[in-house]
């Protein structure tokens, strides 16, 4: 990777529907070129998707919380599948300390949280915190120094 596909995907973390054109004449190059530079970076697997940002608040998703569980190592394989197929997580994280997963998710209402937590229960005691605001949203890794 060198500095052309390193400022293709910072163009990219900001502006994935950034017209080619518009690309191209920011990285010096025609639009064909930077289309099979990334083709190449969506192969190596370096992009892996384009996303939207979605208003989960305008949505009806009004709590946003923190799940922190212990899991004992025997019980990944079963909690695994079972915390892919729940649509309200955002995010599963296998982490260090005291618990070993801790999870993102969004729910209408505290009673729907409520249920969740009941069901992760099942594979161990559970820590919750709910979010009041989020003073830095979600924002993607740097990719250049700015200039």
């Amino acid at each position: 990777m060198d500095k052309i596909d390193q400022k293709l995907l910072a163009i990219l973390q900001k502006n994935a529907r950034m017209p080619l054109k518009a690309i191209a004449s920011q990285v010096f190059l025609s639009a064909p070129a930077v289309s099979a530079r990334i083709e190449k970076l969506e192969a190596q697997k370096l992009i892996q998707g384009y996303h939207a940002e979605i208003d989960q608040q305008k949505l009806g998703y009004h709590i946003t919380a923190f799940i922190s569980l212990e899991l004992m190592t025997s019980q990944k394989p079963e909690f695994y599948p079972f915390i892919a197929e729940c649509p309200n997580v955002l995010e599963c994280n296998c982490v260090t300390g005291n618990y070993s997963m801790l999870i993102k998710v969004a729910f209408p209402s505290t009673q729907e949280l409520d249920l969740f937590i009941g069901q992760l229960q099942h594979f161990g005691n559970t820590s919750t915190q709910i979010v009041f605001s989020t003073p830095v949203p979600h924002r993607n890794v740097m990719i250049l120094a700015e200039e």
